[in-house]
Formats: structure tokens, C-alpha cells, sequence
């Protein structure tokens, strides 16, 4: 199946790196594989990324590759104790937002500060916070897209297809539980390493 997705240009308003050979190493690795690509990249320059279902440290690992080669300049918040010596200095390279996981009020006013202060941001979150299945997601991405009144944008890994798929766009209203809802719902077909959605 055709991979134009992956070496598509992407639109001038989504946060981006410039092309160079990393790039070119991480769409090799990614279709050599099996990965493939669908959907659309959104020409919008600030939003939250959800990306589900979460199951497997290879997600990370994946997502991790397919930034890369698409080039895109997505940020992505891990516990700061991951942040020290080599690997934490690879983290923030790649876009890691060190954070403290137990200041949760806190955490939510952070990034909607770093919204406040850089025109392009995409702001990467696993809404299920852990890799075992939850009857609930957490819904700090929700409050974090409210407050800093920008759009939401599913991710999904399809691993029986070995898809990644870049999904529809959705704007947050007033109610919590029925946005939720709404996009958890769009998941329901997709299944991760372990699980579905």
C-alpha cells in the first residue's frame, strides 16, 4: 500500500523540522517494517495531540520514529525522572517536556502558559495514562486544549493493520464528558499492541 502520506510535504502552518538525514533513516526503518500512513496533516500551527490506545512502550517508540519522519515538531510531556544524563538530554531533543506527575492543577497551568508563549505548538498526550486498559481517561488534555483554546487532534495505532492513522479534528465545548465521549468513541475500531481503546 502507498506510503505518500509519510513523505508528503506538510503544511506550512504545522510546527516542523527542517528535512535532513534523520528523516530519511526513520521513513526507511518505519517502512521497512510494514508501518503505513493515512489521513491528513491538519494546517493548524497550536493543538493537543491525543494518541491511543496506549498498550506498549513501543508506541513510544513508534511515535518517537514517525515524528522524525514526517518532521514534525511535536512535543510530548514524560516524568522528569527520565530527564538525567544522556537520555534526558535526548528527550528534550526530541521534544520532551519534563513534568511532575503528582502536580496534576499545576501541570495544566504549565502548558497552557507554554501555549500563551510560543505561536506554533503541538503538544502530544496518551489520554489513557498508562499502558493497562482504563474504564476512564484522564482528561487533562482536555482541560490543558479548554484552557489554552486550541483544537484536539486523535493519532491512532492500528496494529493489526500496522496503521498509523492522523484522525479528525475536534473543538472542545463546555462539556467534558461528552467531548470525551466523542472522541474516545472515534477509537473504537482501532486496536494497539495488546488492546483496543
Amino acid at each position: 500500500m502507498s506510503n505518500d502520506l509519510l513523505h508528503r510535504p506538510l503544511p506550512p502552518s504545522m510546527p516542523q523540522y527542517p528535512q535532513n538525514a534523520w528523516r530519511r533513516l526513520a521513513r526507511w526503518v518505519l517502512e521497512r517494517c510494514g508501518w503505513r500512513f493515512v489521513g491528513e496533516y491538519p494546517d493548524i500551527s497550536r493543538l493537543v495531540l491525543v494518541g491511543a490506545p496506549h498498550s506498549s512502550w513501543w508506541d513510544g517508540v513508534w511515535g518517537l520514529l514517525v515524528k522524525v519522519a514526517i518532521g514534525a515538531r511535536v512535543s510530548f510531556m514524560a516524568k522528569r525522572e527520565l530527564f538525567v544524563g544522556p537520555l534526558g538530554w535526548l528527550l528534550r531533543r526530541l521534544g520532551g517536556i519534563p513534568i511532575e506527575r503528582s502536580a496534576t492543577h499545576g501541570l495544566v497551568d504549565q502548558m497552557v502558559a507554554r501555549f500563551a508563549e510560543q505561536p506554533q505548538l503541538w503538544l502530544a498526550i496518551a489520554p489513557e495514562g498508562t499502558r493497562r486498559r482504563v474504564d476512564k481517561w484522564k482528561t487533562g488534555f482536555w482541560h490543558i486544549a479548554r484552557a489554552a483554546d486550541v483544537p484536539i487532534m486523535a493519532v491512532y495505532f492500528h496494529y493489526p493493520e500496522r496503521t498509523i492513522g492522523f484522525g479528525p479534528v475536534f473543538e472542545t465545548t463546555a462539556d467534558v464528558d461528552a467531548d470525551v465521549a466523542r472522541i474516545r468513541a472515534f477509537y473504537a475500531p482501532w486496536k494497539g499492541k495488546h488492546r483496543g481503546a
